[in-house]
């Protein structure tokens, strides 16, 4: 593994990745930088959008940027869950049962709109996600390292969709919405080649012995007792009643502190700062909470408003 380099040379590393990334998921930066944080936190991301608007190129890009092992499955209402963790067959010149392992043994899994399939299917990622391991025929398997999984999802209103369950929605460090690029954006768009062959183009920025080095050094990263404190005024205040009918979880918690940490190395810095807690507070607690019955906002606009609501101690 390679030796660890100075926080000057890694914030530079980390923001050639995003450049780079940003070259193919054209006027994304925000949300180009909120996928690498989620991938240093050592979480999964959900990205929910309507088709057509960059959500798979922007998983490739990551994928090829960080030289990671790429596999994507199409989610269909007939996907089952032996097509995604793999099947034990019998090789007759052996004469014993042989595991083919499934997609989800790659370092990057695009779990490209999951849902559409079934519940069952989605909960057999549930294992995966958790313990970066699966249970095949009584014999726990591990997966490789890192692990990451991309889904994407459409709007809950289109047909053929399915309600993720709060268990697998709890799983996704980060949801995050790409949306309409801007004019400039678009017309560049317009004018280039085609995204998803650029994008197979690139050079890995971050190879996968410097991810997991990255990974560790968020570890790292300080949370001093005056932030810890405003962290817990923003949990607190998810489960007063006031905003949101059902709080945050002791590990939403935790997911919440580890994605802050990314996002304070990523700047350069070795301390988590309030601006690193609510610049990433709404992507990482919208999909677990629900707004209180008749609060006339979606659950971003109402995380939003109780931060405004929240002083920092």
């Amino acid at each position: 593994m390679n030796a660890r380099i100075s926080a000057a040379a890694r914030t530079t590393q980390l923001s050639r990745l995003v450049d780079q990334i940003s070259t193919i998921v054209v006027g994304k930066r925000p949300q180009v930088e909120d996928a690498v944080a989620c991938l240093l936190a050592g979480g999964h991301l959900l990205i929910e959008d309507v088709p057509g608007v960059g959500k798979t190129t922007l998983a490739h890009a990551l994928a090829v940027s960080l030289g990671l092992d790429f596999r994507r499955v199409q989610f269909t209402a007939d996907l089952m869950p032996s097509d995604l963790i793999g099947v034990s067959v019998f090789e007759r010149a052996q004469e014993r049962f042989v595991f083919h392992p499934g997609p989800v043994f790659a370092q990057v899994l695009l779990a490209d709109e999951i849902n559409r399939a079934g519940p069952k299917t989605q909960s057999a990622l549930l294992e995966a996600m958790e313990e970066h391991q699966v249970s095949v025929d009584n014999e726990t398997r591990p997966l490789p390292e890192p692990f990451f999984v991309i889904a994407t999802q459409n709007p809950s209103d289109q047909l053929g969709t399915y309600p993720l369950p709060e268990s697998q929605l709890d799983r996704f460090l980060l949801r995050i919405t790409l949306g309409y690029p801007d004019s400039a954006a678009e017309r560049e768009l317009l004018s280039g080649g085609d995204r998803r062959q650029a994008a197979q183009q690139l050079g890995a920025v971050l190879p996968p012995a410097d991810l997991l080095l990255a990974q560790q050094e968020v570890l790292a990263v300080r949370a001093a007792p005056p932030l810890l404190d405003y962290l817990q005024a923003l949990i607190a205040a998810t489960r007063s009643g006031r905003w949101f009918a059902q709080g945050l979880s002791p590990r939403a918690g935790i997911a919440v502190l580890r994605v802050a940490k990314a996002r304070a190395l990523m700047a350069g810095r070795d301390y988590v700062a309030p601006d690193d807690l609510q610049a990433i507070l709404p992507q990482a607690i919208a999909h677990r909470v629900v707004p209180v019955p008749g609060a006339g906002r979606g659950a971003v606009e109402q995380v939003r408003a109780m931060i405004e609501a929240t002083p920092i101690p």
